[in-house]
C-alpha cells in the first residue's frame, strides 16, 4: 500500500469512491492477504503538517474465501466455496429498488416466483430476496447426512433466482425468471443451422465409391434411395452419409475410404454438427412402423435394406466403450444419446424394436444404453452366426458379405426378446432341467446321510437349507458332527463351521473321535475303548485341516448373519465348501431396528441364508433351541416350539428334531430319535422318523441293526 501514500489528494477521495469495485477485483485479492488491513480516517495531524494521514492500522482481515455461501449481502465476502466455477447459475445483480417502486410489485413477483420454485421441488417461503440461503437439495435430498447442500440466491427484485448443489456427487443447478425465460444465458437451446445439399457442396458418387459399396454387397439402388453423396475435400473425396427429416436435411456424416469418420464439425468449410440436429440415420424409414431396427453405423443401415428391411436406422455417433453405471440422466442432460429424445415420436409409436448392434463389447454396451432409455420390454437383441468354433460376425454388413441376404434375414427373424433382470422364460434353464433330468450334475437325489435307516427320509441336497432342533443335550451338534464326517469320507465335501457354543479343542476332540472312532482320551467316558494313538492323533490332524474351515468371532462382540455368510462365501470361493453349519440360532447377534418385528427378522434372516445356499449350491445346517416347553412330558418337540418365529418351519427347505431317551422304562439310553418333520424335496425324502443308536465312547451314530 506504499503507493497510495505517495497519491495526490484529491486521486485519493476517488480511490476511496472506488475501494468495493477495487477490492473485488482478482488483482486485490491476490494482495489483500499480504497487508494489514486499512480503514480511512480523518486526519490527526496540526494543519501545518504537509501530509494529510489517510490510512490507519486496522484489525486483521477476515479470510477473504468462505467454505459456505454467506446470506451477508456484503463486496467482500464471497458467496463461493473458495473457487470460481464458470458452470454455477449466476442471475446478474439487478440495480437495488429505487425507494418510490412499488414494493407490492416485488411481493407479487415473490409469489409467482416461490410457486415456480415450489414446482421445481424447492420450498423457498422463508428465503428472502437479495441474498444466499440454504436448502435441502430436492434431488439429492441432502445425502445421508440431510446436508443443506443447495444454495438458492433470489434477486433484490424477486424477479429471478438461481439454484446450485454443492454436493460432488450431485450438482444439480438450475434459473428460472418470473417472466418465464431463462435465468442462465448458457442453458438457452442452441439454434441448428439449416443445411442444404447445395450449401454443402454434395456431389453424385463416383465410380470408385460405388465400386467400394459393390464390395461390400450394397447396391446403387440402395444408395440412391438413401441419398448417399459425396464430397470432395481437397485432393480426396470423401463418401457423404445425409440425415433426413421429413426430406429436409438435417446433418450429414462423412467416411474416407480408409474408414476415417468425421463429423461435419471437423471440416472447416461445413457446418458443425453443434449446429445441426442429431437424428438417426434413415430416419424417414421407420415413421409409424411398429417394428424398427436399429444398427451401429450407417454401412449396416444399408445392408438391412439389401436383406429387404428398411425399416431400420442407424445411430449417428457408434458406441460407448461400456455401459454407463449412473442412472439415465434428464432429457436436457442426456447429451450423448440427444438423437433419441430429437426421435421419440418417432420410436413411441414402435411395439417391437430390434436392437442389431455390433457383436462386440462396445457393441453390447450401445444395446443395453438404448434398452435402458427405450424400455427393456419392447426390446429385442439379435444374435450374429458364428464365423468360426471361437468367433461370431461383427455387424450386418459382414453377414451380408460372408453369408448373404438370406443368412441376414434370418439372424434379424430369429431376434430373441432383450433380457430383463429377474424376468426369465423356461428355455433359458433348458440346458439345467436336461441335466437334471440325466443326473449329470450329480447329487440329485441327494447325499446319502450315511445310515440306511435315515436315507429313507432325508438325504442332502446342495443349496438346501435344514433347520435342526431338539431341547438341550439331545445331541443335535453330535449328530450333525457326525453327518458331515459321513459325507466327507462318501463324496469328499468341505465344511464351515460356525460352531460358537463349542471351544475349538473341544470341537475337534468330537470329529476326530468320529474320523478315528476311538476316544481322545483314556477316560471314563470311553470305557474299554483304546484311546487314539499318536500316529492317529497326527493322521486325524491332517484331515481336520484339509475338511474343515472355522467361522470365529475373536473379539467380545457377537457376529450377526451378515458377517457370517461373508465368511461362508469366501470359504466358497478359496476352498470349495459344500457344507456351512450354524450352531446355534441364539448365539448370533439379532439386532433389528425398533419398527422390525422378531417374526419380520427371523424372515429376512432365513431368506438371507436360503439364498447365499442356492447361489453357492451349499447346503446350510442351522442350529435352533426351542423355547422353554411349558409341561414337557419328555416327548420330542414340535418345529413350531423353536423359540423365534414359525418362520423357521416355514421357510426351511427340511427340518429336523433330534430326541434322545431320558428314560430307561423306554428303551435304551443310547437310543436317538430322529424326527423328519419337513421335507420340501419329494426326491430327496419325505416325513417319518427314524432311530440310531449312539456310542459315547466315539461320539459315532449307527443303524439299529448293526448293535
Amino acid at each position: 500500500m506504499p503507493f497510495l501514500l505517495r497519491m495526490p489528494q484529491n486521486n485519493l477521495r476517488k480511490l476511496s469512491c472506488s475501494m468495493p469495485a477495487l477490492m473485488a477485483s482478482k488483482q486485490f485479492l491476490e494482495f489483500l492477504p499480504s497487508v494489514p488491513s486499512v480503514t480511512f480516517c480523518p486526519s490527526t495531524s496540526s494543519p501545518s503538517s504537509s501530509r494529510r494521514q489517510f490510512f490507519t492500522a486496522s484489525r486483521s482481515l477476515y479470510p477473504v474465501f468462505a467454505s459456505r455461501p454467506m446470506s451477508q449481502n456484503s463486496p467482500f465476502r464471497l458467496s463461493t466455496n473458495g473457487f470460481s466455477s464458470p458452470s454455477l447459475s449466476r442471475v446478474p445483480y439487478p440495480a437495488h429498488p429505487t425507494e418510490h417502486e412499488d414494493k407490492k410489485i416485488v411481493l407479487s413477483r415473490l409469489v409467482i416466483l416461490r410457486r415456480k420454485l415450489e414446482e421445481q421441488g424447492i420450498d423457498a417461503h422463508n428465503c428472502p430476496p437479495g441474498q444466499y440461503s440454504g436448502l435441502i437439495c430436492p434431488v439429492c435430498e441432502g445425502g445421508e447426512s440431510a446436508e443443506k447442500s443447495l444454495s438458492l440466491f433470489i434477486t433484490r427484485d424477486g424477479s429471478a433466482a438461481t439454484w446450485n448443489c454443492f454436493r460432488g456427487k450431485c450438482g444439480t443447478k438450475g434459473g428460472i425468471r418470473v417472466d418465464g425465460r431463462s435465468a442462465n444465458p448458457s442453458n438457452k437451446e442452441k439454434v441448428e443451422r439449416k443445411i442444404t445439399v447445395e450449401s454443402l457442396e454434395l456431389e453424385p458418387l463416383c465410380d470408385e465409391i460405388r465400386d467400394y459399396f459393390a464390395a461390400r454387397m450394397i447396391s446403387g439402388e440402395t444408395l440412391a434411395r438413401n441419398r448417399v453423396m459425396q464430397k470432395r475435400m481437397g485432393d480426396e473425396v470423401a463418401i457423404a452419409f445425409t440425415y433426413w427429416q421429413r426430406d429436409e436435411l438435417v446433418s450429414c456424416k462423412y467416411r474416407y475410404l480408409t474408414k476415417q469418420f468425421w463429423q461435419v464439425h471437423v471440416i472447416k468449410t461445413l457446418f458443425s454438427e453443434k449446429d445441426t440436429k442429431r437424428v438417426f440415420y434413415g430416419l424417414d424409414d421407420i415413421e409409424g412402423a411398429k417394428d424398427i431396427i436399429i444398427v451401429e453405423g450407417e454401412i449396416d443401415k444399408l445392408a438391412m435394406e439389401e436383406a429387404g428391411f428398411r425399416n431400420c436406422v442407424s445411430v449417428p455417433d457408434g458406441a460407448p466403450p461400456s455401459v454407463s453405471t449412473k442412472e439415465i440422466p434428464s432429457e436436457s442432460q442426456d447429451t450423448k444419446y440427444k438423437y433419441l429424445w430429437n426421435c421419440k415420436d418417432y420410436l413411441k409409436k414402435a411395439s417391437r424394436i430390434i436392437l442389431a448392434t455390433d457383436g462386440d463389447e462396445p457393441g453390447q454396451a450401445l444395446a443395453e444404453e438404448l434398452a435402458r432409455r427405450l424400455g427393456r420390454e419392447r426390446c429385442w437383441r439379435v444374435k450374429w452366426p458364428k464365423k468360426s468354433e471361437f468367433e461370431h460376425f461383427k455387424d450386418a454388413n459382414e453377414v451380408l458379405m460372408y453369408l448373404g441376404p438370406h443368412a441376414l434375414k434370418e439372424s434379424i427373424e430369429n431376434a430373441e426378446l432383450y433380457p430383463i433382470r429377474g424376468l426369465f422364460n423356461f428355455k433359458d434353464f433348458f440346458d439345467e432341467i436336461d441335466a437334471y433330468y440325466h443326473r449329470t450334475h450329480g447329487f440329485e437325489y441327494g447325499v446319502s446321510t450315511g445310515w440306511k435307516t435315515l436315507d429313507t427320509l432325508y438325504n442332502v441336497v446342495p443349496g438346501e437349507l435344514t433347520i435342526v432342533t431338539g431341547v438341550p443335550n439331545s445331541g443335535k451338534s453330535e449328530w450333525i458332527d457326525a453327518l458331515l464326517c459321513n459325507l466327507n469320507h462318501s463324496v469328499g465335501w468341505r465344511f464351515a463351521l460356525c460352531s460358537m457354543e463349542n471351544k475349538v479343542r473341544d470341537h475337534a476332540r468330537k470329529l476326530l473321535e468320529k474320523h478315528v472312532q476311538k476316544p481322545f482320551f483314556d477316560a471314563s467316558y470311553g470305557g474299554p475303548a483304546p484311546r487314539m494313538s499318536v500316529e492317529d492323533l497326527e493322521q486325524g490332524k491332517e484331515w481336520l485341516s484339509d475338511t474343515f474351515y472355522l467361522i470365529r468371532c475373536e473379539n467380545d462382540s457377537l457376529p450377526n448373519i451378515s458377517w457370517v455368510l461373508d465368511l461362508a462365501k469366501y470359504a466358497v470361493l478359496r476352498h470349495g465348501i459344500r457344507g456351512l453349519v450354524i450352531d446355534p440360532y441364539n448365539e448370533l447377534d439379532h439386532q433389528r431396528s425398533p419398527s422390525q418385528t422378531e417374526t419380520e427378522y427371523v424372515s429376512q434372516m432365513l431368506t438371507k441364508i436360503k439364498r447365499f445356499a442356492q447361489h453357492h449350491s451349499c447346503h446350510v445346517w442351522f442350529v435352533a433351541h426351542p423355547r422353554q416347553l411349558q409341561n414337557w412330558n419328555g416327548g420330542a418337540p414340535n418345529l413350531y416350539d423353536i423359540s423365534g418365529s414359525a418362520h423357521f418351519i416355514n421357510k426351511c427347505d427340511n427340518g429336523i428334531v433330534i430326541h434322545r431317551n431320558r428314560d430307561e422304562d423306554a428303551g435304551p439310553l443310547d437310543l436317538v430319535q430322529i424326527c423328519v418333520r419337513k421335507v420340501r424335496n419329494k426326491v430327496a425324502g419325505q416325513i417319518g422318523d427314524a432311530f440310531l443308536s449312539y456310542d459315547r465312547a466315539t461320539g459315532l451314530f449307527s443303524d439299529l441293526e448293526k448293535r
